[in-house]
């Protein structure tokens, strides 16, 4: 018999952001509980409001399946002694699965008797497996935890009700003092506790108390609500996906409705106006045909259509002091000018290790000319990069900051140009933040891009040299992020930087320009070399590249990003080529062969005066070729030319004996093959690539 069994877990309202991912993490912990208790099922349906999770399984078994097994034991010689006595071994045995030794077969494992017990276990009927579910429920996990009472189960919000409903039947258990019953209950203020007959009753149930459970028929109607009144008004919206998601789990019965402002208000730059409505009070924005911000908004409530004129006014109500300060603060933050905020910075700390937030700035200036003067910015630009860099944070000091901190960047934007700023200096300040999150909208501009990396490598170099590096799941100052990011700037722009250099580039330009902060900038550059190599291995993993590739170009002493990405893109693309093999082969013995010479860090010479054999000349000429052109070419190009010389490689060793007797012969030999070593080292490591 298919069965219908309803889980329902009723807590005080969950923060709207937790909604979702609870109920999905419910679904996949109970659909993996009943699979490892071998209970089969044919669908999980989700409902999820702010005050319940509940599952629907439907097609669920009766009962676990029948085991039977074949149980190994030791073997015969352990099991019984000289005698034919059954030993303590062959007793324990059995007894531990519920058998006497009478049960005991012998059989023969690859030439050798062991014993064996024939188990037959019978499956369990799913209420009893149903009783198991407390602990998966309070093993679930979630980003803030509460206790009440006197309890010591942590939960996202207390527990109030539970539902445990095989097809008609109560399956009981009990999480601390709430029994699970047939009870469900109802919309807080329209709707009252129901006794539920069935489990499949559940869905109309709480309809007619005022609850829709289903979260998607529960958004389609919020969306149709907003389209009936955006259509009667002739308006705009732009339906944010987060906003309406966030609305969603906010509401068991959503009516929208349309509220007003005063227009004065539209003076404002969108922005404010955007954040006060969607940000501060959950509002959807409104604009005309051609694009303007309207003076109106929608809003959903958690209830039905009566009063609902009360509800308006006290929307509208809520909405006015917020637009009445940001105005202020608007008005205000204009009567001074960015040098004064930026005189301001030097007393807010970026952190009390490190610096002021000022000092950052001079530090990130310094930085951000180096890598657009590496970069090939002309004078105008760098001009402006020069400036951005100067001013960037200053809106961290403005009224309007202060009270919207969201807005940090977009503020400074907006202020810039008002300012007078150029447009190319007002964008790179909003861009620098870019991107915010790991998958978020990188900078447009080569200003803004150069500045996010300045800022965002200028933060890892100095939390690193005050030993505040992340670890495990904690990295309170967001640094994987800004690494990411660093990483995604420079794949996206194909700029060659190679950070392990810039960082001792960074350190005397910092000399240079007087620049002396209190912490030391050469502490733990290993540490924030492999932090950079993580990252990318963090990119690789969405492109999903084979592991032995990524630890190929990973294994790097130099950290130029663009270098490594193209390393991996150009043995992906050639990983099936017929000559692939071969070639990696070749040079794989090249680097193993060149470990055994002793060179410094200078590149050895080779003197042809000391070759014997043809193929030296030939592989000393190849090499010079393709050394000759190395800096020219991508290390896609370098790497094609490489893989051409395994013929003359293989013809190399096949004609001479790297470590010959004449030390000078041997010596120059190992420098020819060290100088090809270090040639391949652009890749990365190729004795770590896997070839079939």
């Amino acid at each position: 018999m298919a069965n219908s069994y309803l889980l329902e877990v009723g807590v005080e309202e969950m923060p709207a952001h937790v909604v979702t991912p609870s109920i999905k993490q419910l679904h996949k912990r109970v659909a993996d509980y009943l699979k490892e208790e071998r209970i089969s099922f044919d669908s999980i349906k989700e409902y999820a409001t702010p005050r319940r999770m509940a599952l629907l399984i439907d097609g669920l078994a009766d009962k676990q399946p029948d085991i039977d097994e074949s149980v190994k034991g030791p073997a015969k010689k352990i099991a019984q002694d000289a005698d034919g006595n059954w030993t303590k071994a062959a007793i324990g045995f059995t007894r531990g699965q519920g058998a006497t030794v009478d049960d005991i077969e012998f059989k023969d494992v690859k030439g050798v008797e062991y014993v064996f017990v024939e188990k037959h276990i019978a499956g369990k009927p799913v209420a009893e497996v149903l009783k198991g579910l407390p602990d998966v429920i309070t093993s679930m996990t979630f980003p803030t935890l509460m206790k009440w009472g006197y309890n010591n189960l942590q939960f996202i919000r207390p527990i109030r009700w539970l539902v445990s409903l095989l097809n008609d039947q109560v399956v009981p258990f009990k999480i601390l003092d709430v029994e699970a019953g047939r009870t469900t209950r109802g919309h807080r203020f329209l709707g009252h506790d129901v006794e539920l007959s069935q489990a499949t009753d559940y869905e109309d149930a709480l309809h007619d108390q005022f609850v829709i459970a289903d979260q998607a028929k529960r958004k389609q109607i919020i969306t149709d609500q907003i389209d009936t009144i955006v259509k009667k008004n002739d308006w705009v919206i732009d339906k944010d996906a987060d906003l309406l998601e966030e609305v969603n789990n906010l509401v068991e019965w959503p009516t929208a409705f349309a509220g007003s402002f005063d227009p004065k208000y539209l003076v404002l730059p969108d922005e404010v106006l955007i954040t006060s409505m969607k940000d501060n009070q959950r509002f959807f924005y409104l604009r005309d045909h051609e694009g303007k911000l309207l003076p109106h908004f929608i809003a959903v409530r958690n209830g039905n259509s009566e009063y609902l004129d009360n509800v308006i006014k006290g929307n509208e109500r809520v909405l006015v002091p917020r637009l009445e300060d940001a105005k202020f603060f608007f008005e205000e933050d204009q009567k001074i000018s960015i040098d004064q905020y930026v005189e301001r910075l030097k007393r807010v700390s970026f952190h009390d290790k490190i610096s002021s937030m000022y000092d950052k700035m001079q530090r990130v200036a310094v930085i951000a000319r180096l890598i657009g003067k590496r970069l090939g910015l002309n004078d105008t630009e760098l001009a402006d990069l020069d400036r951005a860099a100067h001013i960037y944070k200053f809106d961290l000091t403005t009224q309007m900051v202060g009270e919207f901190a969201e807005l940090q960047g977009i503020i400074g934007e907006i202020y810039a140009k008002t300012f007078g700023e150029k447009d190319d200096v007002a964008v790179a300040i909003r861009e620098h933040y870019m991107p915010i999150s790991a998958e978020g909208e990188l900078p447009q501009t080569k200003i803004g891009a150069i500045l996010a990396i300045a800022d965002k490598l200028d933060s890892i170099m100095s939390f690193f040299a005050v030993g505040m590096i992340p670890s495990g799941s904690n990295d309170p100052y967001a640094l994987r992020r800004q690494a990411f990011g660093i990483v995604r700037i420079i794949n996206d722009r194909n700029w060659h930087l190679p950070l392990m250099g810039m960082q001792a580039a960074v350190i005397e330009a910092f000399d240079q320009a007087g620049l002396k902060p209190d912490f030391d900038l050469t502490a733990n550059q290993g540490e924030v070399r492999a932090f950079f190599l993580d990252r990318i291995k963090q990119l690789f993993a969405g492109e999903k590249l084979r592991h032995d590739i990524v630890d190929t170009v990973t294994d790097t002493q130099g950290v130029d990003i663009a270098n490594v990405i193209e390393a991996a893109q150009a043995i992906d693309s050639h990983k099936d080529d017929a000559d692939f093999k071969g070639a990696v082969e070749a040079l794989t013995r090249v680097l193993r062969i060149a470990k055994k010479g002793k060179f410094g860090a200078e590149m050895p010479t080779v003197n042809p005066d000391l070759f014997v054999n043809p193929s030296e000349q030939q592989l000393y000429d190849a090499v010079a070729d393709v050394k000759k052109q190395f800096a020219d070419r991508t290390v896609a190009e370098n790497f094609t030319a490489l893989r051409g010389l395994a013929p003359v490689i293989s013809a190399y060793f096949d004609e001479n004996m790297i470590m010959d007797k004449d030390e000078a012969i041997r010596q120059n030999r190992l420098a020819q093959l060290t100088i090809l070593a270090r040639l391949a080292a652009v890749v990365g490591n190729l004795n770590v690539l896997i070839v079939k």
